[in-house]
């Protein structure tokens, strides 16, 4: 089975609207949804219509300039004024992934660049400077599926946890990207995919791409990990990442430090996959990484007719931390990190 690539987010400027796969409503419902409004925007982020650390970066890039560019024709300060505004409720939609913030700091950077040119002309470099973030994004994803896949042999088994693909990212993605351009290849890998839990991403997202595209994937619960890792049918793990930390310690979805360790038991490479940009060489380790923590609504009602638990105190943190120790790679668009992290983390920026 193969179908047309999906598009996580696209500019429409002639009518000013950013363009969204609503990923809330997959796999049943394939909808679009044009965005106007930085509110809207916003609201996007925080409820994952709109989510994967790279297209959330994306995203915000094209926030940004949308929101400037609703911006009344005034003088330079009251125009940074009303984009510092745009800029801050994007930054406040989701606090993990620090793509998030180097878009829009990126953006920021081009706006103070400019601050004795005209507005009209920060507009628009503004917009190329969303473009252009969009652009990276596809051939950092492309350069960081060719690096896995240097990894991995023909009919590998492969396990992956919660979606790190195409439409989280911009075209063949992180975590799945080695996947697909394997597919492209002929190398039959079998996947299999956690549902990853409270959310499904695994199940609604990745099962989803990857049926798609003509992998042989296979859905388990996330506690069935250790079982198929125990009958040998996994010969590595590939993750996506929401931040690393400069000694290696990796967020990303709840779960993901539960695999990492069982991978090590069972003597299974974990590996991390993700662009430059989700690495914060200024979070010295995962314990300074701000965890989001969610509704408890997404563990006790969500995909529920009725609530299947009292309204008893629940703990649902978006992510969790993988211990560097764990990790045998982390897998970026310049190349593969190895242990010890703090120096070859560093060495990608040289």
């Amino acid at each position: 089975m193969s179908a047309e690539p999906l598009i996580p987010n696209r500019l429409d400027d002639e009518n000013s609207a950013l363009v969204i796969l609503d990923q809330t409503l997959l796999p049943n419902e394939v909808v679009y949804r044009a965005l106007h409004t930085n509110e809207e925007i916003c609201h996007a982020i925080k409820t994952l219509q709109v989510r994967g650390a790279p297209a959330i970066g994306v995203a915000a890039g094209y926030g940004a300039y949308l929101g400037a560019k609703a911006a009344p024709e005034t003088d330079f300060d009251g125009f940074y004024a009303h984009f510092s505004a745009v800029r801050d409720a994007l930054a406040a939609s989701r606090p993990t992934a620090v793509n998030l913030f180097w878009a829009l700091r990126r953006m920021d950077e081009k706006v103070l660049s400019m601050k004795t040119c005209p507005v009209a002309d920060i507009k628009a470099a503004l917009k190329e400077e969303a473009l252009a973030i969009h652009r990276e994004d596809i051939a950092q994803n492309r350069a960081i599926s060719e690096y896995g896949l240097s990894l991995l042999k023909p009919g590998d088994g492969i396990l992956t946890h919660c979606n790190a693909g195409p439409i989280a990212t911009s075209e063949y993605g992180t975590a799945l990207g080695p996947i697909l351009l394997g597919q492209e290849q002929g190398y039959g890998f079998k996947v299999f995919a956690d549902e990853t839990r409270p959310l499904l991403q695994g199940a609604r997202l990745t099962a989803f791409e990857l049926h798609r595209a003509g992998v042989d994937v296979t859905l388990i619960c996330d506690n069935m990990a250790s079982m198929v890792m125990k009958n040998g049918w996994v010969q590595a793990c590939l993750v996506g990442c929401d931040r690393v930390a400069a000694n290696g310690d990796t967020a990303n979805k709840i779960g993901t430090s539960g695999v990492a360790i069982l991978a090590k038991h069972y003597g299974i490479p974990f590996y991390v996959l993700g662009p430059t940009t989700t690495v914060d060489l200024n979070c010295p380790t995962g314990a300074d990484i701000p965890i989001e923590q969610r509704d408890p609504e997404e563990i006790r009602s969500l995909w529920y007719e009725k609530p299947m638990a009292p309204p008893c105190k629940t703990f649902n943190p978006a992510f969790d931390v993988t211990d560097h120790e764990l990790i045998a790679g982390i897998i970026t668009e310049k190349g593969i990190a190895r242990p010890p992290y703090t120096e070859s983390l560093r060495k990608l920026f040289e």
